[in-house]
């Protein structure tokens, strides 16, 4: 808890946490990482795209590992627990083992994934995406805010984007991929139960939208005949909640709306907005983003402006292995705990991983369910449970044979 109140200082937000990929504040948090990797008896450094890899050998160098990790990287205005938590898990896991002079069957690889919000570039998983080997180079061209290319902005920080491909593993070195988490949900706390089993991660898809319409002089320009691009992003933007709100198994967000010129005195000609759908379902998830695209086109075209639309994100729904939601649950159950089984609405590194390895995820209880926050908590008694949890999972870790 420690370890993830020192993190949070790395931000560049007072009180809230904000620590986007390739920024000075990641790196002040990957060498506490990295630190914190070696104290726990593991070999650490970054890879190819910047990812904390630590890892500990199993009763013999070079056997195949059982990967932990989550993600370092944050939303703006974050809390200090949401992908830390998992990483730090990981960590103070290994060190009981390394203490206990204990060497398992398999490796352990800990990795503090580099990106997984996207807030920087607006794609999201490259981390996880290396090491599963489906990076897509196209993304080396995606710019953030201030027009600098994540090409350039990796060479900034010292990497290579020509070695990205360095940091894929083979197929059969990593045994399965584990992460623990905090909902970001209500329900745990709701039932009373400090931990709880992952079934799936939600299928997730991303949107950059731009509508181009007519600048124009605010006091001058008759209602009738503006062409308002923001007045037409506002409907799309009702357009998506009332689509979303049709569909319990849908959900919807415009997570930023942006106004040009920007000037209080001059009709917006130009506005910028973003949409993430998601849906625990595939069909309904793309069902819903094709309908809703029709909806803004038709609302563009009522009002005489143009609409174009860049899709920066598209994963299928994730289902954690059968046997891997067994083994957690069995840890759970030798704790003496209820077993929760529950779905993620949020997304996860896991959904990239699961293209090179079987997943897995256990949930912690956080307070009212509230991420993406500066007010996210988690109690200390609640991590206790967790870890104890996840080192009975770890040290019982066998993939059975039908998964193997």
């Amino acid at each position: 808890m420690q370890r993830a109140d020192a993190l949070a200082r790395f931000s560049e937000l007072a009180g809230g946490v904000t620590r986007v990929y390739l920024s000075p504040e990641q790196r002040a948090a990957n060498e506490a990482v990295l630190g914190w990797m070696r104290e726990a008896g593991m070999r650490a450094g970054l890879d190819a795209v910047g990812n904390c890899v630590g890892r500990y050998e199993g009763e013999r160098d070079d056997l195949p590992c059982l990967m932990i990790g989550s993600h370092l990287d944050t939303v703006r205005d974050a809390g200090r627990y949401d992908g830390i938590l998992g990483v730090l898990a990981g960590i103070e896991c290994v060190h009981a083992l390394d203490a206990a002079g204990a060497r398992l069957p398999f490796a352990i690889e800990v990795v503090g994934f580099a990106d997984e919000e996207g807030v920087r570039f607006g794609t999201t998983f490259l981390g996880s995406k290396a090491v599963a080997g489906t990076f897509d180079p196209a993304a080396l061209e995606a710019t953030d805010r201030e027009g600098m290319r994540l090409a350039d902005a990796m060479r900034a920080f010292g990497l290579d984007p020509a070695r990205i491909g360095e940091a894929a593993r083979p197929r059969g070195s990593v045994l399965a991929y584990a992460e623990l988490h905090i909902e970001q949900g209500p329900v745990l706390e709701a039932e009373g139960l400090p931990v709880g089993v992952v079934t799936a991660i939600a299928g997730a898809t991303r949107y950059r939208l731009e509508i181009e319409g007519v600048a124009g002089h605010a006091g001058t320009v008759p209602m009738r005949l503006r062409r308002d691009a923001l007045a037409a992003a506002a409907e799309c933007a009702l357009a998506v909640e009332s689509r979303a709100a049709a569909d319990p198994d849908v959900v919807a967000t415009v997570g930023i709306l942006e106004a040009l010129p920007g000037a209080m005195n001059v009709i917006p000609g130009r506005a910028r907005f973003t949409l993430d759908l998601r849906s625990p379902s595939d069909e309904k998830r793309a069902a819903a983003v094709r309908e809703l695209l029709e909806e803004m086109k038709a609302i563009c075209a009522r009002r005489g402006v143009r609409l174009s639309a860049t899709k920066l994100h598209d994963e299928p729904v994730a289902e954690c292995a059968p046997w891997m939601q067994e083994a957690i649950a069995a840890a759970i159950d030798a704790e003496g705990l209820a077993v929760r089984r529950l779905p993620s609405g949020a997304g996860h590194d896991g959904m990239a991983m699961r293209a090179l390895c079987d997943i897995g995820m256990l949930f912690v209880r956080c307070r009212a369910g509230v991420s993406h926050n500066p007010a996210e908590s988690v109690s200390e008694d609640d991590v206790a449970v967790a870890l104890r949890v996840w080192l009975r999972f770890i040290e019982g870790f066998a993939v059975p044979a039908q998964a193997a």
